[in-house]
């Protein structure tokens, strides 16, 4: 049996345009807010057309020590050119690149997770430390 997990795949996001590219500190202040950027695409570009392009992004953060991961936020990208004129002939396209704003407790590891409508499920993940 498949657990859902096994159906994400990982590569180095400067090689494979899938991979989110996660942008933040190494380090943080307890209970300061703070930025986190996802966005794929960003050493290789993604295409976003109508008939292959990002459908969501998804932030999480797991606590060292901590049993559980929780969601910090879930990003939606549903304007891909599409028209009554036909495939990329729409007057708008949404990027897939978000923006986030969180603070943390402790130090832990963001992940962020993401679907290209084509390609499937893709992860990556980075280290914040909580100074």
């Amino acid at each position: 049996m498949t657990t859902f997990g096994e159906l994400f795949q990982s590569a180095d996001w400067k090689k494979e345009k899938h991979v989110p590219v996660l942008e933040c500190p190494d380090k943080v202040k307890a209970d300061e807010i703070f930025t986190v950027g996802a966005s794929l695409g960003k050493e290789v570009a993604h295409p976003n057309t109508t008939d292959h392009h990002i459908q969501w992004i998804q932030l999480y953060f797991k606590p060292d020590g901590d049993k559980f991961t929780y969601q910090v936020g879930s990003f939606t990208f549903t304007a891909h050119g599409a028209s009554t004129e036909g495939a990329d002939q729409g007057p708008v396209y949404t990027h897939h690149a978000v923006t986030a704003a969180m603070k943390i407790k402790q130090s832990g590891t963001i992940f962020a997770t993401a679907l290209c409508n084509i390609h499937g499920l893709w992860e990556n993940s980075r280290r914040v430390e909580v100074e």
